[in-house]
């Protein structure tokens, strides 16, 4: 039977509940993939990625970029395992689709025309590097194909432009889109204290990776991935 194994960064301080988070996911991710055993392991709950990996598994990165935990961490603590590692979630051409979707149906929810609205993607950005707020941008980029109309603004918890000063331009029909995988602390506390800076009046969705639609995603992408002799 072929081995996935999703992972993501978790936290630190307090591993166990994204470990739990992650491994529903991956119980959802398996509805979609008969045949397959689907594992999960947050890497800041040590020894779980080298318990639950081994040869020949496909691994698949819950994260938002190729930055440094998915080509530096992540081969490091799978040491030697012959695994191969697809590539992360933020990066993956259908995730405009589904966002663009949960955003339309916010609009509507609203009785917002869509060419009225702005949208705030609110994103980790990077001061060590320039990975972070690529993918941001280059997903801004699809999702404005994706949703013609809205004018899309970015803005970084750790780098210029802040979220704070993106959200301060923006009018009453406005909604924030967290462009990450798990709700963690930047998510739970440092985007919610710049929106309110900011005095942000429009409404804040869930992160990507608890869109409707996210697990169907990851299972159509390890799929493919493992089709793809690459």
């Amino acid at each position: 039977m072929p081995v996935a194994v999703i992972t993501a960064h978790g936290q630190p301080s307090a591993p166990e509940a994204p470990e739990a988070a992650l491994a529903a996911l991956a119980q959802e991710v398996a509805g979609f993939m008969p045949g397959w055993d689907v594992r999960s392991a947050t890497l800041s709950m040590p020894g779980r990625l080298e318990e639950v990996a081994e040869d020949g598994a496909l691994i698949y990165p819950f994260f938002m970029s190729k930055g440094w935990f998915t080509t530096k961490v992540l081969p490091k603590r799978l040491g030697n395992i012959q695994a191969r590692i697809a590539d992360p979630f933020g990066l993956d051409p259908a995730l405009a689709s589904l966002a663009a979707d949960a955003l339309r149906a916010e609009a509507a929810a609203s009785d917002w025309p869509l060419d009225e609205v702005d949208i705030l993607l609110a994103a980790h950005g990077s001061a060590r590097g320039r990975h972070a707020a690529a993918a941001a941008f280059q997903f801004a980029k699809a999702l404005a194909t994706a949703l013609p109309g809205p004018r899309i603004n970015c803005g970084f918890v750790e780098q210029s432009p802040s979220i704070a000063a993106a959200a301060a331009l923006l009018p009453s029909q406005c909604l924030c889109l967290p462009f990450f995988a798990q709700a963690g602390d930047h998510v739970r506390d440092d985007i919610p204290a710049s929106l309110a800076k900011a005095n942000f009046p429009g409404r804040t969705l869930p992160v990507l990776g608890a869109l409707p639609g996210a697990a169907r995603l990851i299972a159509n992408a390890l799929l493919d991935a493992s089709a793809d002799p690459g």
